[in-house]
Formats: structure tokens, C-alpha cells, sequence
């Protein structure tokens, strides 16, 4: 690795070629001081999936994606216990797609008004909010498709948790580009923005929006899905478990007494005694944990498995018998099933294996098991 960076790995198995091949990249640019790849980390356009990134002046729009904001919710649902039967599945599947969208609200049906500290108001650029008022409002609520998904979830104590995995739709992705328009090359196919310009200060509050927003959306989804699952489970939902976190963004944190920017894209942050979840696959196991506080991780954990096989892979590895074995013991959308081959357990990493590589990151306070998993294909 180059000397510019400090480069910190925890991973159960050595980098793939290709991975490495951008760590080395990043190691080496701008302004670049602290790379922590995370156990997770798998390939993505510019910079790789889980890996958390400190700079002290430069703000890398590649090192936090297009899904700015993107996260976890989960809540603790009261009632509804005993196993899953098929009519009760079925007439949650039958009432998911209408309370919480996989793509958009029907204009029909009068899209969500933006409030409070994400109004279209706080965006920073004329066109920016022209997108809030389009793709923002129809949007705001809605799942959104590849590996996000809502997820009926039970512990090990018999508790039933509901967990969806979203972030800020489309609206992130309008962001990245604005901001990569007007973005400094540094080669390498990474472009930086200056922190003390307009524009990089521009970015700053457009993320905090997106971040508002991508949180305002998943606590309406849980809203709306634990609505469905009142009245065919008779449980409800208790708000005062209710944990909502993201690990695509970029903020200020102090480091050994430093300020410092601290990216993260596909990285949970895992601050000392801070909260968060570790999902697997739509067949393994969650796990809600709490931060260590490693200073040499840049107090950040792994978000996920991360992958194993590329979604062409998994579509053509994997077979939809091969899927419908994989999840025998889990409920899913049977009209889905077909299209979620590139979703299948078998293309992702062993989370129990995840999880001892980062035993110095977090503590596990629960382990939890899927029962019923909705995603959109």
C-alpha cells in the first residue's frame, strides 16, 4: 500500500484483485489520510462498498454513493406470536405493495408532502428542488428495489421485530450528480469537492437533507407496515425501540483529538456504545450491536454480509430452485420469487464470519432470524 494513507483491514478472507486494486487507488489520493476497509467490503464504481474513508479538506462524493443516506430501521413489534401461517403471509403480501411501494405512490392517490427539516426549501439549487417537488414526493415512503427490503424479523427470546433497509431513492442519486458535475478530477476515476468552497459546503447541506429524508422514509415505511401487520397479526408496534441509522455519508467526527472528515459508504458507524444493526441475507441472521469505539476502524463496522457473487453472477449461478431451497423456512412474494436470484443467500458472505472477523468493532446485544422478507424485483 502507499505510504499517504494508513490503511487498516478486517476482512476474513484476502481482498479480491479488483477490490484491492481501488483501496490502493484511494490510498493514494488527495488529501487522503485513513482508509478502514470493513469485513463486508466487496466492489463498486470508484470506491468499493464498505470501507469508511478520513479526510481533512477533500470530500469524495465516491466514497459516500448514490444512495446518500441509505440505512436500517427496525422497531419491536408486541403481540402476533406463534409461527407464520401461509393466509397470514399471504394477506401481508397482498397489502405491502399498496402501504409501502417498491418504486412510487400513485399521483392518484395524492403523493406524501416533504416536511420539517427536509422541505424542499432547505436544498441548495433551483434544480435540485425541482426534483424534490417531482421524484422527492412520489418517492418518500416507497422501498425501492435490488438489495433494500422490509423485513419481519423474530429474536431469540420469541420477540418479533420489523426492520426495512432504504435510503434516499432517487433524490440521492440527483444530488451525487449535481455535485459531481462540478467536482476536481484527481485521476483514477475520483473527484473530490474543497469542504471550505460553496460548493463543498453546498454538499454538506444537501447531504444533511438527504439524510433527513432517507430516515423521514424508512420511519413512514415501518409506519405504514406495521399498520398491515396490526390488523392481520394483532401486533403492535412499539416506538420506543425504535432504532433508524445510515452508512452512506460524510460528516464532520473527531478523531485523537482531530476533526476530521469521515466518509462512509456501505460502513456502519460504530462508535463507542453506539447502536446499530448487521443484516445477512433474506435467510440468515440479524444482528443488533453496539459500537466498540475502535479508533484504528474509524469507529465503524461492516452494514451487511456484503457480497459474494456480482448480481450477473448470482443471476447466472443461481437457479430459482436453488433460491426457493435457500429459503425454504422464510415467507416470501411467490410473484417475486423469480427475479430474485441476484437477492439469493448464496450471494452473499458468511455473516457469521463477517461478524468474528469485526469481534474488536461491535458487540452483539440480539440475534434474530427472518421470518417473512419483502423485497422489490
Amino acid at each position: 500500500m502507499a505510504d499517504q494513507a494508513i490503511v487498516k483491514i478486517w476482512t476474513p478472507q484476502p481482498l479480491e484483485p479488483a477490490v484491492r486494486t481501488t483501496i490502493e487507488r484511494l490510498a493514494r489520493a488527495p488529501d487522503v489520510r485513513h482508509v478502514a476497509i470493513m469485513p463486508d467490503v466487496h466492489l463498486a464504481a470508484g470506491v468499493s462498498n464498505g470501507v469508511a474513508v478520513a479526510t481533512k479538506r477533500l470530500i469524495y462524493p465516491a466514497a459516500v454513493g448514490g444512495d446518500i443516506g441509505c440505512g436500517f430501521a427496525v422497531v419491536a413489534l408486541r403481540g402476533g406470536g406463534g409461527p407464520l401461517r401461509r393466509p397470514q403471509a399471504e394477506a401481508i403480501f397482498a397489502q405491502l405493495p399498496s402501504a409501502t411501494p417498491v418504486m412510487r405512490h400513485r399521483r392518484r392517490d395524492g403523493p406524501p408532502e416533504l416536511l420539517g427539516g427536509f422541505s424542499i426549501e432547505r436544498l441548495t439549487a433551483r434544480d435540485l428542488a425541482a426534483h424534490a417537488a417531482g421524484d422527492g414526493r412520489l418517492e418518500l415512503g416507497t422501498l425501492g428495489r435490488g438489495n433494500h427490503f422490509l423485513e419481519l424479523q423474530r429474536d431469540d427470546d420469541g420477540e418479533i421485530w420489523l426492520m426495512v433497509h432504504s435510503g434516499s431513492r432517487a433524490m440521492g442519486q440527483h444530488i451525487t450528480s449535481h455535485y459531481l458535475r462540478q467536482a476536481t478530477s484527481v485521476g483514477g476515476g475520483l473527484a473530490t469537492l474543497d469542504v471550505e468552497s460553496d460548493v463543498g459546503r453546498a454538499y454538506l447541506a444537501d447531504i444533511a437533507w438527504a439524510r433527513a429524508y432517507a430516515a423521514e422514509s424508512r420511519r413512514r415505511m415501518l409506519a405504514a407496515a406495521a399498520t398491515v401487520l396490526s390488523d392481520v397479526l394483532n401486533a403492535e408496534p412499539d416506538w420506543t425501540t425504535l432504532l433508524n441509522t445510515d452508512h452512506n455519508h460524510v460528516q464532520w467526527e473527531h478523531h485523537e483529538g482531530e476533526a476530521l472528515l469521515i466518509h462512509r459508504k456501505g460502513a456502519n458507524s460504530a462508535a463507542a456504545d453506539a447502536p446499530n444493526v448487521i443484516p445477512g441475507s433474506m435467510a440468515t441472521h440479524t444482528f443488533h450491536v453496539c459500537g466498540r469505539g475502535e479508533p484504528t476502524a474509524l469507529n465503524s463496522s461492516s452494514h451487511g454480509a456484503g457480497r459474494r457473487l456480482s448480481r450477473g453472477a448470482a443471476r447466472s449461478r443461481i437457479r430459482r430452485t436453488d433460491l426457493s431451497r435457500q429459503l425454504a423456512d422464510v415467507w416470501i412474494d411467490p410473484q417475486s420469487a423469480s427475479r430474485l436470484t441476484d437477492e439469493a443467500p448464496a450471494a452473499y458472505k458468511d455473516i457469521d464470519a463477517v461478524m468474528r472477523a469485526q469481534r474488536d468493532l461491535v458487540r452483539i446485544v440480539r440475534r434474530l432470524t427472518p421470518v417473512l422478507s419483502y423485497k422489490g424485483a
